[in-house]
């Protein structure tokens, strides 16, 4: 269940369970329930405040409320606003709560244990002020822990921004699907552990709803992953170029090579000025080294169309002949992953670089920005990662892969996953680079590039955690076969199908 719902989405799905005959009530009832459940399953019984809020999101607090004052729990229940103002659902699961509703002030949750947060949820389109805000403040001085009914208050559901303030969840319990505010940064960091619950809404809506937003899981990519076949040998795998820089800056274009080979490209060779010739040479075994110095030159280097597959950026220099280099690759054919230099050497003519990719002649492309690089070629795009991310691909025409610890991948046809095993240990000069090799690999092994490019990055940030504290660049290809190898065996909950099989 890797797809994301916006908060218009998940109303629509909402609505479509209703006109299929699943009573709101049955909705709503089977959420508060959930929310119970996840309770009593994760804390030591403790008093309880619920806080509801006037829209049905308060409506599943209410019946949280009621089941776990059934199982024992001392529970104290809070209103934001008046009951009579109460309408549909929500009033009619205030009416089945036996208990007394308190009006919600400043100091509801003063001497609980636990707090329910079922406030706004992930509709919330403004800045939350008055009393909510002063309940999240003093939340968080008295380290109570929260759990958060559908999206923890404060957050915004599409954008994860935080309007003001928000609530810091240790358990954020949602429904049917996920959405992008509980994997954006803001998102992320409150929501805490997420638990997506079945509430009654069938599979079926998503035929209705066709959404294009996913979490990056290997389910989203596996079914495209390049299998080993008996026949194959180094030529069918693909062969990858990377372009180093010159003699100074050498280190970035090895990682990258380094990594598409680990990633499974057949053969892989830096294309090396001649004056870093002797220097790639000395620190590469598997890696070949071929002395490439002008764009004529590489031109010349790529019509061998075997070379399929083409890094250039990491170490590359910024300004004119990276351009011209970036121009004749694209001329090429082949596909090919434009990072760091690559991308900056644009930053004044960034049409230019649009037009190339939109070339009769040109292949599939990757761009691989991080927030910097991303504003210096898209200065006026705007809009939380998820939006900047699309409207960047579609102007580009290419597979745009917005990194950070939300990592964003957006493909010019509006699909659009959001990264979420990125820990801080990528955090190290280089861990970049080897992302871009490892998408080069994947690339030259024909993989679709919008796949690839998730792929590339769930390995990437799996490979960095599997390693954890002391990572370095150069340790991520080498953690690569690991992640691999426990896809194969299925250690991801994902069963892999062979062509044996």
């Amino acid at each position: 269940m890797h797809e994301l719902l916006t908060v218009e989405e998940m109303g629509r799905a909402d609505r479509w369970a209703v006109a299929q005959g699943t009573p709101g009530l049955t909705l709503m009832e089977n959420a508060g329930r959930a929310v119970a459940e996840a309770v009593t399953a994760r804390f030591e019984r403790t008093s309880v405040a619920v806080l509801c809020g006037p829209g049905n999101n308060g409506g599943d607090g209410f019946v949280a409320a009621r089941h776990l004052s059934a199982a024992g729990w001392s529970v104290t229940v809070y209103l934001l606003g008046e009951r009579g103002k109460l309408t549909g659902d929500a009033a009619e699961m205030a009416r089945r709560w036996n208990g007394a509703i308190h009006p919600m002030t400043g100091d509801a949750v003063r001497g609980a244990g636990l707090i329910i947060d079922a406030i706004f949820g992930a509709g919330l389109s403004r800045p939350v002020e008055g009393v909510p805000a002063e309940l999240i403040q003093a939340a968080t001085r008295a380290r109570i822990p929260v759990v958060a009914v559908d999206m923890p208050s404060g957050l915004h559901g599409d954008t994860g921004e935080v309007l003001g303030a928000a609530f810091e969840a240790v358990l954020t319990v949602t429904f049917f699907r996920a959405k992008p505010g509980h994997y954006l940064l803001g998102g992320r960091r409150h929501c805490g552990e997420l638990l997506l619950c079945d509430i009654g809404i069938g599979e079926e809506a998503l035929r209705e709803l066709l959404p294009h937003t996913y979490e990056n899981r290997p389910s989203l990519w596996l079914g495209g992953f390049p299998d080993l076949e008996l026949g194959d040998h180094k030529y069918t795998r693909g062969h990858g170029i990377v372009v180093s820089g010159g003699m100074s800056s050498t280190g970035a274009a090895r990682l990258g090579a380094r990594a598409a080979l680990r990633a499974g490209a057949g053969l892989v060779t830096l294309a090396s000025p001649s004056s870093a010739l002797m220097v790639n040479a000395s620190q590469l075994t598997a890696v070949m080294v071929q002395a490439v110095n002008t764009p004529d030159e590489l031109t010349a280097f790529l019509e061998d169309k075997r070379r399929n597959a083409v890094l250039i950026g990491p170490g590359a220099g910024i300004g004119g002949p990276t351009r011209e280099k970036v121009l004749a690759i694209l001329l090429s054919g082949a596909a090919v992953v434009l990072d760091a230099d690559a991308l900056t050497s644009f930053e004044e003519v960034p049409r230019d670089l649009f037009v190339a990719i939109e070339g009769y002649f040109a292949g599939p492309v990757v761009l691989t920005p991080h927030e910097g690089e991303f504003k210096r070629l898209f200065k006026d795009i705007e809009g939380s990662k998820l939006e900047r991310a699309r409207a960047a691909a579609r102007r580009a025409g290419a597979i745009v892969v917005l990194k950070g610890p939300d990592t964003v991948i957006a493909a010019p046809d509006g699909r659009a996953a959001i990264n979420t095993n990125a820990g801080a240990e990528l955090a190290t000069a280089g861990s970049g680079d080897v992302l871009a090799g490892i998408i080069t690999g994947l690339l030259a092994q024909s993989m679709a590039p919008f796949e690839a490019a998730c792929a590339a990055v769930w390995l990437h940030g799996e490979a960095g955690r599997a390693f954890g504290p002391g990572l370095i660049a150069e340790d991520l290809p080498e953690m690569l076969p690991v992640v691999l190898r426990d896809i194969e065996e299925g250690h991801y909950g994902i069963p892999v199908q062979h062509p044996a099989d």
